[in-house]
């Protein structure tokens, strides 16, 4: 890749890259590349560039190059993630090591990720999430799921916790937590636990940014159970994007400052 001579390198904007988890179904590149295009359409005249931990290119350390190769000494990396698990805690950081290791200086501000990291919920995300289960249930429901991909690491489980809790709160429902892996509840039991115990309208947010097979089995098996209705991923809903372009503008990131 080959991006332009960078404007902060002329004391303009610096460049942006969002890191995606990354899939084998080409549907979840395609929407980081649809969320990439709506940030930069968002801020005109910045440079935002998509890359992936896995399974598509390129990578972050491959961007990042890239960019202090033209003339960049400065780039601002916004994790893609929900929670601060592995990926963001060792991936990423082992990404950005890698790229200031050699070649032109370039300092990466990293921020954080776009789920509740510090503990607070981010009304941009609770107002993304309220956008896609209206797109798909404008009508009533008397219980929810929030339906997550799923980690092992306890504390990224407790702020999905912290999101269930907050949009139950923002529509005065009863809101659990189910998980496409690594962690039970599967969205189907969660669901019927939800019927079981009264509920006669349950319908399931998808904790998703993008689409893939997880998101896939988790309407398959949540409309199984008797779901309502099961939202679309997040992927370039508005809300998502002024949540990104505030990670941006949030300077309290970790700076990785060149090697050497």
């Amino acid at each position: 890749m080959s991006p332009p001579t960078g404007l902060d390198a002329a004391g303009g904007a610096d460049p942006v890259v969002l890191v995606a988890h990354g899939s084998r179904d080409p549907r979840a590149a395609e929407a980081t590349r649809a969320l990439a295009r709506a940030v930069s359409a968002a801020r005109p005249g910045v440079d935002v560039w998509p890359s992936w931990l896995d399974h598509t290119e390129p990578g972050p350390t491959e961007v990042l190059r890239a960019l202090a190769a033209a003339g960049h000494r400065r780039a601002v990396l916004v994790p893609l993630l929900l929670t601060a698990a592995y990926h963001s805690r060792v991936d990423i950081p082992a990404a950005v090591a890698e790229a200031t290791r050699s070649g032109p200086p370039l300092a990466v501000r990293v921020t954080g990720v776009l789920g509740p990291a510090d503990g607070s919920v981010d009304a941009a995300l609770l107002a993304g999430l309220r956008r896609r289960l209206g797109e798909v249930c404008p009508g009533r429901f008397d219980a929810l799921v929030l339906a997550a991909a799923g980690t092992r690491d306890a504390r990224a489980r407790g702020s999905v916790g912290r999101v269930a809790d907050a949009l139950g709160v923002e529509f005065g429902v009863p809101c659990r937590v189910s998980y496409a892996s690594a962690a039970p509840p599967g969205a189907g039991v969660a669901v019927s636990r939800l019927r079981a115990a009264g509920a006669r309208r349950v319908a399931v947010a998808g904790y998703f940014l993008a689409p893939g097979l997880f998101h896939d089995a988790v309407a398959e098996s949540a409309r199984a159970a008797g779901a309502v209705a099961v939202s679309a991923p997040l992927t370039d809903a508005p809300e998502v994007v002024d949540l990104v372009l505030r990670r941006v503008d949030d300077r309290s990131g970790r700076v990785v400052a060149p090697a050497g």
